[in-house]
């Protein structure tokens, strides 16, 4: 199960996982309405909170994440704030229109950033919930203005290698190279791993 209600996180998971043997299934679909606050201090304490919540409440195996933008001019912010970057109330464009504003001045070859991804894995065991986590990290800058449809959160600013931004990439450009599409392959990796 994705422990996950946010429709860009799912539209991606489930492509991450269609060569896989796993069958992407939401909260919904799955008949829970689960709202797991995230009160960890990292990346990972935050994805396991709600990986482990669902595989209790689901008695299933339930893949989380929790990830952020990380600019360094903005001395690692938004970081885990970016999905609340600017208070609540903010959507993805005003969130990224006040990112580029927080930057404005700042020159090209100081506007580097990175996209941080942890994705945890919850499943039921006989001693309780079992879980693991994977890192996705990918390197970029930010660009000047927001260009490109695809994508979400931050993609329109997130420039990658050959001058394009996330959002200006196809799903599967994006995936090949993604902060959360290297977690997700490491995760699906270890589940190939173990027994039964």
């Amino acid at each position: 199960m994705l422990a996950t209600n946010n429709p860009g996180k799912v539209r991606e998971f489930r492509r991450l996982l269609e060569d896989t043997a796993f069958t992407a299934v939401t909260p919904a679909e799955a008949g829970l309405c689960l709202q797991v606050e995230e009160t960890g201090s990292s990346y990972a304490e935050n994805a396991l909170l709600k990986a482990r919540a669902f595989a209790s409440a689901g008695r299933c195996l339930a893949l989380a994440d929790d990830s952020g933008i990380e600019v360094d001019a903005l001395d690692g912010g938004p970081g885990m704030l970016s999905a609340r970057y600017g208070g609540p109330g903010l959507d993805d464009e005003q969130r990224t229109a006040l990112l580029l504003m927080d930057l404005a001045g700042v020159p090209e070859g100081q506007r580097t950033a990175r996209y941080r991804a942890v994705v945890a894995l919850a499943w039921p065991g006989d001693t309780g919930v079992q879980s693991a986590c994977f890192e996705g990290v990918q390197e970029g800058s930010i660009a000047f203005a927001a260009r490109g449809k695809g994508g979400f959160g931050y993609d329109p600013v997130f420039l990658v290698a050959g001058g394009r931004t996330q959002a200006e990439l196809s799903p599967e450009e994006k995936d090949a190279i993604s902060h959360r599409g290297q977690a997700v392959r490491a995760a699906m990796a270890f589940l190939a791993e173990c027994p039964g």
